[in-house]
């Protein structure tokens, strides 16, 4: 018998490589969808034709009831991908916890009713490596970030509150479910459509030239393929009760990351600028934009994202960033998202 699983968000950039992986490998897959008017097309990108019930879509929302016991129903393991990713600042950091912490809720709660024995949730590096001060730092799973710091973006709040909501809720009334989370650092990678994750932005942004000069900052990359993989593996392999997994491939300053699209691509990256924006420049700045002000707070810090952890227990080996960074680009170019010429 195949195995049935419900993994949440299906439209998401991270779901759609797992959940073709998963179909490949025969399993059932439920999925969810804030509405159901998005099957077919979810079902083109994934190459399932309709009526095929190797994959079912169910709505359901992060922030209501309905949908989620359905979903659930007949499943033994469940991936949660589903949670806000703004591409800009809120104005209320609540539009986003809210929606992250109680749809964590939500569907921990849908799996236990279901009798679901494995629950992988997609954290993010956001609920380990903020709050730490400036400078060079290097994290693990046993770092989280501190809230009562001043000034942490409210993207980094949400997905810090929902894990510790659900781990907390997991320990209090999870009864016999597994669960762990997959805490990737900034997502890149082949692009299969043009409804694509925020954080492909970066790139976008880099090669159409909306950012005049690069400050001095930079991040951890990983690709999505082996977010996915790393999703499966913790999906499969014995033992994942409590665990936490890092998912990054290494760190880079945004000056690297240009350098890299100029070399690869050439005069397609003829945009991508070669100045540095001083650190002065950053902080006037970000007294009038919000999202300047939190790369502001960025600046010259180094989060060092410590993977050996997924290597030694999973065996997961990821791309070096370059490939991601490459593969984002030259789909964002085959899907016209940006001008080739």
């Amino acid at each position: 018998m195949s195995t049935r699983i419900l993994v949440t968000g299906g439209t998401g950039y991270i779901a759609g490589v797992l959940i073709r992986q998963l179909l490949a490998a025969g399993w059932q897959v439920h999925t969810t969808v804030r509405d159901l008017k998005r099957d077919p097309a979810l079902r083109r990108l994934l190459g399932v034709q309709a009526g095929d019930e190797r994959l079912r879509c169910f709505a359901a929302d992060l922030l209501h009831d309905a949908g989620w016991a359905e979903a659930a129903a007949g499943c033994s393991h469940v991936a949660h991908l589903a949670s806000p990713l703004p591409a800009g600042v809120p104005r209320d950091a609540n539009d986003l916890i809210t929606p992250a912490r109680d749809g964590a809720l939500r569907a921990l709660q849908a799996a236990r009713d279901a009798g679901v024995q494995r629950f992988v949730m997609t954290s993010s590096v956001a609920a380990i490596a903020y709050g730490h001060g400036p400078g060079e730092h290097r994290f693990t799973e046993d770092d989280w970030t501190r809230l009562e710091t001043p000034g942490i973006p409210a993207y980094v709040q949400s997905k810090t509150i929902a894990e510790r909501a659900a781990r907390d809720w997991v320990a209090r009334e999870g009864g016999g479910i597994e669960f762990c989370t997959v805490n990737p650092s900034v997502v890149l990678g082949p692009v299969a459509s043009a409804d694509y994750s925020a954080s492909v932005v970066i790139v976008q942004s880099l090669l159409q030239g909306r950012v005049p000069a690069l400050p001095h900052i930079g991040f951890g990359i990983v690709d999505v393929r082996d977010v996915a993989e790393l999703h499966w593996r913790a999906l499969t392999a014995p033992g994942m009760a409590d665990e936490r997994f890092i998912a990054c491939g290494g760190f880079l300053w945004l000056r690297e990351v240009a350098a890299i699209l100029r070399a690869e691509l050439g005069e397609q990256a003829r945009k991508v600028p070669t100045l540095s924006l001083p650190d002065w420049t950053v902080r006037l700045l970000a007294k009038f934009s919000p999202l300047v002000r939190n790369a502001a707070g960025e600046l010259g810090t180094v989060r060092h994202q410590d993977a050996s952890h997924a290597r030694e227990v999973l065996g997961w080996v990821p791309r070096p960033p370059r490939e991601a960074i490459v593969a984002t680009a030259q789909d964002l170019i085959r899907l016209g998202v940006v001008a080739a010429r």
